[in-house]
């Protein structure tokens, strides 16, 4: 495979991130930043002015560098996370009617990605929720 078809890979799929993150701004429950994170990284390794633009886009940009610089996620986001992902058990446990074990393991994964969003700093530094 030559370097301008990863190239090319690398556009595609940050363009496909790059949806998936503004599908998720307006669909409740489905991620944004992430898909940005995402996006923003594929451009680095195929489109450096494609990265500017989302670095510099007014509504994401912040967030996004924020996090590139210090692996930084702004109060706002980790309180909208958390509750998204409580939201999204509450709806898994109504829909599913999991048994106690599928329960408690899907219940420990979200425990587990919603301590490592609070445990991430603020952005200048700050920490907490």
């Amino acid at each position: 495979m030559g370097r301008r078809s990863v190239r090319a890979g690398w556009l595609v799929l940050g363009f496909g991130f790059v949806g998936l993150g503004f599908i998720g701004a307006f669909v409740p429950l489905m991620p944004t930043t992430i898909f940005l994170i995402l996006a923003a990284a594929c451009f680095t390794r195929s489109s450096p002015r494609l990265e500017g633009w989302l670095l510099n886009h007014p509504r994401f940009g912040p967030t996004l560098r924020a996090w590139r610089a210090e692996g930084a996620v702004p109060r706002r986001a980790k309180i909208a996370a958390c509750l998204g992902m409580a939201l999204g058990y509450g709806l898994f446990w109504l829909a599913v009617r999991p048994g106690l074990w599928l329960g408690l393991a899907v219940a420990s994964v979200v425990a587990a990605c919603a301590l490592f969003v609070v445990s991430r700093p603020s952005p200048g530094g700050r920490n907490g929720v």
